[in-house]
C-alpha cells in the first residue's frame, strides 16, 4: 500500500485500515520510490506483480464479466485473464484521490515494469452519499483492495472481512457526525425553552 501524503490525514481514508488486514502487507506514505523493491523493503521481480490502478481505463467496456483485469500497457484487455492474474505474486495498490493516485503513479516509472489491473466492481461504493466519488466504478482504497485480493485468491472471505471492517468505520462515522449534530443544536444550558 503506497499512500500519498496528503491522504494520511482523510476522515474516511481507509488504506491504513486495509493494510493491518494482511500480515504480509507494507505501508508506506510518500510520494515516489526509486524501485518496487525499494518501496517493499526487500528484493521482488517488479514484472511478477500488478499495480491496481484504473487510468484513463474504462473496465465495464473491457470487462467480459470479469470484476479484476489486467490491462497491457495500451491499457487493452491481455487475451488470457486467467494467465495473467495467475502470475501475479503481489499487488500495489495505490491510496488516495483520484489526483493523488495519479500522481503517485507518475512519480513511480517502475510500475510499468508490473502488470496494471482494473476492476469492474458490480455494486457502488458503500461511502454513498459521505463521499462524492467521480466515476461510477469508483471504490474505497478497502473495498478496492477487498474485492482485487479476495478475486485474486478465489477467497471471498478476504472481501468479507475487510467490507465487515469498512461498514464499522461508515457507522462510527454516520454517529459521530449526528453526535455532532445534535450538540451543535442542544439548548445551552440555563437557555429557556
Amino acid at each position: 500500500m503506497l499512500q500519498h501524503p496528503q491522504e494520511q490525514d482523510a476522515s474516511l481514508g481507509t488504506g491504513r485500515l486495509a493494510a493491518l488486514h494482511f500480515k504480509n502487507a507494507t505501508f508506506k506514505i510518500g510520494l515516489s520510490w526509486p524501485s518496487l523493491a525499494a518501496a517493499l523493503g526487500h528484493p521482488v521481480e517488479a514484472r511478477r506483480w500488478a499495480v491496481l490502478y484504473l487510468g484513463s481505463a474504462k473496465p465495464h467496456a473491457l470487462a467480459a464479466g470479469r470484476e479484476v483485469l489486467a490491462l497491457d500497457r495500451m491499457g487493452a484487455a491481455l487475451k488470457d485473464q486467467d494467465a495473467a492474474l495467475a502470475e501475479i505474486e503481489g499487488v500495489v495498490i495505490l491510496d488516495g484521490a483520484w489526483s493523488q493516485a495519479k500522481a503517485l503513479w507518475w512519480r513511480n516509472p517502475w510500475v510499468l515494469k508490473c502488470k496494471r489491473i482494473v476492476l469492474a466492481p458490480r455494486r457502488p461504493s458503500r461511502y454513498g452519499r459521505l463521499r462524492r466519488e467521480p466515476r461510477r466504478d469508483s471504490l474505497s482504497t478497502l473495498e478496492a483492495a477487498a474485492l482485487a485480493l479476495s478475486r485474486l485468491e478465489g477467497k471471498p472471505e478476504i472481501e468479507t472481512a475487510l467490507i465487515a471492517s469498512f461498514d464499522r468505520l461508515l457507522a462510527r462515522y454516520r454517529a459521530s457526525r449526528r453526535a455532532a449534530a445534535a450538540a451543535k443544536h442542544a439548548p445551552e444550558p440555563g437557555d429557556s425553552p
